[in-house]
């Protein structure tokens, strides 16, 4: 009898035990973490390289391609318009091709110039405008060219009174606050490796 007592005593021992672990206090929620707010940092409007570091490499035209000149633009050398908007520095570079046998000479030219960055657009609009209105002779036409830099456009003009028909294309382009304006002419032109000149022109503005 004593034993069983003892027994019974044990067994609601246990069950107390047992349903003090199954219990569980309230459980007080853990505030939000806030995760740190991400702010977009605006692209410069200012390019960090100078114009020689921007040009067209021989690399970057086809091996068939010479180097003819690699120069420095001068302040004397441009426009008392681009002066009054701030030209600062430029850069000019020109590749040629030759095959007498065939009497084919095609060129290349790469000219860069920096301004301050609020007045490039001013650049852009007037440069437009002035290839427009300038006919000399020739006929102009824009045509369709892909998105290059921040503004672009292009032209391909001829001589009317050239036999040759021999054909000029133009395209001008800004990015950050640099405008460039590269041409290919001659004899023998090619205006899908033209594309991928000018777009190796503009990835180089950093």
């Amino acid at each position: 009898m004593k034993l069983r007592f003892i027994a019974l005593i044990f067994v609601m021992q246990l069950a107390i035990c047992s349903a003090g672990c199954l219990s569980q206090a309230p459980v007080t929620p853990s505030p939000p973490i806030s995760m740190p707010t991400t702010i977009p940092v605006p692209e410069s409007t200012i390019a960090t390289i100078p114009p020689g570091t921007m040009a067209l490499q021989l690399t970057d035209v086809p091996g068939d391609y010479l180097l003819k000149e690699r120069d420095v633009i001068a302040y004397s050398e441009v426009s008392q318009l681009a002066r009054n908007l701030g030209w600062q520095q430029g850069y000019q570079v020109t590749f040629y091709r030759m095959n007498r046998e065939k009497d084919d000479i095609t060129g290349i030219r790469q000219s860069i110039s920096v301004y301050p960055p609020e007045n490039i657009g001013k650049v852009y609009d007037l440069e437009t405008e002035g290839i427009l209105s300038s006919r000399n002779g020739t006929t102009r036409h824009a045509i369709p060219f892909p998105r290059i830099g921040d503004q672009s456009i292009a032209f391909r003009e001829t001589r009317i009174a050239n036999p040759m028909d021999i054909a000029v294309y133009t395209v001008i382009f800004s990015r950050k606050n640099v405008f460039e304006t590269i041409t290919m002419g001659g004899t023998t032109t090619d205006y899908e490796m033209l594309k991928e000149v000018v777009r190796k022109a503009a990835d180089k503005i950093l």
